[in-house]
């Protein structure tokens, strides 16, 4: 794979954007019948990330063909995914990041190109924390985002229709610290 050239975009930027976005998800759930992966239901979730103020977005370019992205926003203060679970942040960092999706186009899966577009993503991001969640039939996603430092700490459907999900975190501000 050639390097990536990465794209930053925000909640300005989403409108230009939002077909890409559809388009490449549209790729990656060719093959689904299930409702929850349709087109339809997949904007609704674009449209609702886009309009938050905490919304980012990185897209991946191999030359001029998108490869994949990554988005997500702020979360509402009280609203993070991992409330309601046993996990508790350590020295009261409690600003959180949800990563709502990551999606690579098959072509370019297992070329670590969700990992520079993940990370891409949160190089820039103030929060202390990262949430994400991850269907829990699908173990090794699960296993993939554990070897870029998340963990379990819960299960949650956060809708009736919703699959149950596993909630992972991982700990940006130790990450920071460390570097620094």
């Amino acid at each position: 794979m050639k390097e990536l050239t990465l794209r930053h975009h925000n909640r300005d930027s989403a409108a230009q954007i939002r077909d890409l976005l559809l388009d490449i998800h549209d790729e990656c759930y060719a093959d689904s019948t299930d409702e929850f992966d349709q087109r339809e239901r997949f904007a609704w979730f674009v449209d609702h990330w886009s309009s938050s103020p905490g919304f980012s977005c990185v897209i991946g370019y191999e030359g001029e063909q998108a490869v994949g992205y990554a988005y997500g926003a702020a979360a509402p203060e009280s609203r993070e995914w991992w409330r309601g679970t046993k996990y508790q942040p350590h020295n009261g960092h409690r600003a959180t990041y949800h990563l709502s999706e990551l999606m690579v186009r098959p072509k370019w899966r297992k070329t670590g190109a969700a990992q520079s577009i993940h990370e891409a993503l949160f190089a820039e991001r103030p929060e202390h924390l990262a949430a994400l969640l991850v269907d829990t039939e699908h173990p090794k996603v699960q296993a993939l985002y554990e070897g870029w430092g998340y963990r379990k700490v819960g299960e949650d459907r956060p809708f009736a229709d919703a699959p149950l999900f596993a909630v992972m975190v991982r700990e940006l501000y130790r990450e920071r610290a460390q570097s620094a």
